[in-house]
């Protein structure tokens, strides 16, 4: 605390009353609602449940409104709200191969099982301005019938690792000995190395730039990664939750989830076969990107467990998971703006004490040169 600083609580609150006129802006515009948010601005509301730790569309909504769409203050609103919440329990791990899919690709099968489902996806589309969106707002109407509702397709679809497996050709996936429960990085210390419960909870409400240039990283320079997109699937899966007092599950409801499995190649060893190796990603809501980059970094965190050498930045699971967090790193990043007197004026003293002395040094220096000649 800043007990130097005195006095600054009126020009503290006048700022809030700024922050309040800014966020709305031009009064003659009319005023976007949390509702237009939440389902006009899915991606972005997507991205805010994911680093705030929080699935809850409309809070990430009113977040972003409150937060003029700064993506990473709003996340901080989710993770401050999420730590006045009264924890119930924990709901039974959901069943992604049972998800009831909006969404399904892969880069690995042309003729996938189930199918390819492109569903809505920027992936093809030239990147050019839709110039008729200004018009619809000026207008306050819609120059096109509104879309039918996205069929979900419910019949079940085989995970692409999955398949592989069933041919002993991926890493097998099986719980630790005892399937103990998840480790909580919420709530208990994280220590090194992280097992990979803790890396893909910490990855899953991590900053999505970060992780991006990190697998990115994996690809080029910084790693010998070639991976394969097994399968991304995006729909909704039910959570189900088992009361003390009934003794069996209730469903809660859907969540809209987007799952994303890598694929890589391995080598083999001594004691295992040539094989594929898997990287996972899951993430809230449609964020293909954000699973995508988590599956590419979850592999690379795995280079311990087939031997590889960690020698590149993705492969350290503490320098991963202590900065891809976002509302950490900006908070120590943005704490520079706050006051730093005492500090800097301890800095500032030394550096004109060595300037001092600096210029005395070289004054008797300097004395000295004309006896040396003599």
């Amino acid at each position: 605390m800043y007990v130097a600083v005195k006095g600054g609580e009126a020009a503290i609150l006048a700022t809030h009353d700024l922050v309040a006129e800014a966020r709305r802006g031009d009064a003659s515009v009319p005023e976007i609602s949390v509702a237009q948010i939440r389902e006009q601005q899915g991606l972005a509301c997507a991205r805010v449940m994911n680093e705030g730790s929080l699935y809850d569309p409309d809070l990430a909504a009113l977040a972003l409104k409150q937060a003029q769409g700064d993506a990473i203050e709003a996340a901080f609103l989710m993770r401050a709200y999420r730590t006045t919440l009264p924890r119930f329990g924990s709901s039974e791990p959901v069943d992604t191969a049972r998800m009831a899919i909006r969404r399904r690709v892969s880069a690995t099968y042309k003729d996938l099982p189930g199918g390819q489902v492109l569903g809505p996806t920027y992936d093809y589309t030239h990147r050019l301005f839709d110039f008729a969106l200004m018009d619809n707002e000026q207008s306050g109407t819609s120059s096109q019938p509104p879309s039918p509702a996205v069929d979900r397709l419910d019949s079940h679809m085989p995970r692409v690792p999955d398949i592989l497996g069933a041919e002993g050709l991926m890493e097998p996936e099986v719980p630790p000995e005892g399937d103990p429960r998840p480790f909580d990085l919420t709530r208990e210390p994280v220590s090194f190395p992280a097992e990979r419960d803790v890396r893909l909870q910490s990855m899953a409400r991590g900053d999505e730039g970060f992780l991006l240039g990190l697998g990115y990283s994996v690809q080029r320079g910084f790693g010998n990664s070639h991976p394969f997109v097994g399968e991304i699937r995006v729909g909704e899966v039910s959570v189900e939750f088992v009361p003390e007092e009934l003794g069996f599950a209730v469903d809660l409801g859907d969540l809209t989830l987007t799952e994303c499995q890598m694929v890589n190649q391995f080598a083999g060893s001594k004691d295992v076969p040539p094989q594929f190796t898997r990287g996972y990603g899951l993430a809230f809501g449609h964020s293909e990107r954000k699973a995508m980059s988590m599956s590419l970094v979850d592999r690379a965190l795995k280079c311990r467990e087939f031997g590889e050498a960690a020698e590149y930045p993705a492969q350290q699971d503490e320098f991963v998971l202590y900065h891809s967090d976002n509302v950490e790193a900006a908070g120590f990043v943005e704490h520079l703006k706050l006051p730093h007197y005492v500090d800097f004026q301890g800095e500032l003293e030394l550096i004109r004490r060595i300037h001092r002395e600096r210029e005395e040094r070289l004054t008797r220096e300097a004395d000295k040169l004309p006896e040396a000649a003599e």
